[in-house]
């Protein structure tokens, strides 16, 4: 799907490209549920005259969540207009319910596949916006969860990846994640 990668290709996992891909339409409003953001793609697929296969979809928002380049966001973090709390699950109540909200994550680089710019004609969404301190206070609790269990388990690839999240949240947002990245190097050096 559009210039820089495919989300739904069912072919094969989704790229770095892809996921950035997926960053990009989120952050055309903001955040989006995950429902939402598979209408987007699906608008987007009728745009370019392509076929929609909604499990590589659910896979593509799976890997971009699994490796931070979409984050789920609480909703303490969000704001749409109009509404006060817009209407949405708690991260912790299940990834993969089409209500929790998605938000750019650190380890995202947006860009907009073709067609993309047409999506806020197409989608009624209000305005929204992001509480980033909230939404940077609950990434890092969620990559020192997601270390834990790596550790946990003896994960080591899943541990490099987050080893590079650490340092792609400090660049994001204005936390520090030495304290994980020095338990997740002690774990692979041991």
């Amino acid at each position: 799907m559009g210039g820089t990668g495919d989300p739904v290709d069912s072919g094969a996992a989704p790229s770095a490209a892809a996921r950035d891909d997926l960053a990009g339409v989120v952050d055309l409003f903001d955040w989006l549920t995950r429902a939402e953001l598979s209408r987007a793609l699906s608008e987007l697929a009728f745009k370019q005259r392509t076929e929609v296969d909604d499990d590589a979809i659910a896979a593509a928002i799976d890997v971009a969540v699994a490796e931070y380049a979409l984050v789920p966001a609480p909703p303490g973090a969000l704001d749409e207009a109009g509404d006060e709390a817009p209407a949405v699950a708690a991260p912790d109540e299940g990834l993969d319910a089409d209500d929790v909200a998605l938000a750019v994550g650190p380890a995202a680089f947006p860009s907009l596949p073709e067609d993309a710019g047409d999506l806020p004609h197409i989608l009624d969404v209000p305005e929204r916006d992001v509480d980033r301190e909230a939404l940077s206070k609950a990434v890092l609790e969620r990559l020192s969860e997601d270390a834990v269990a790596a550790i946990g388990e003896g994960d080591a690839d899943r541990l490099e990846v987050l080893a590079d999240v650490t340092y792609d949240i400090e660049a994001w947002a204005a936390v520090d994640a030495e304290p994980i990245r020095e338990r997740i190097v002690a774990e692979l050096d041991a």
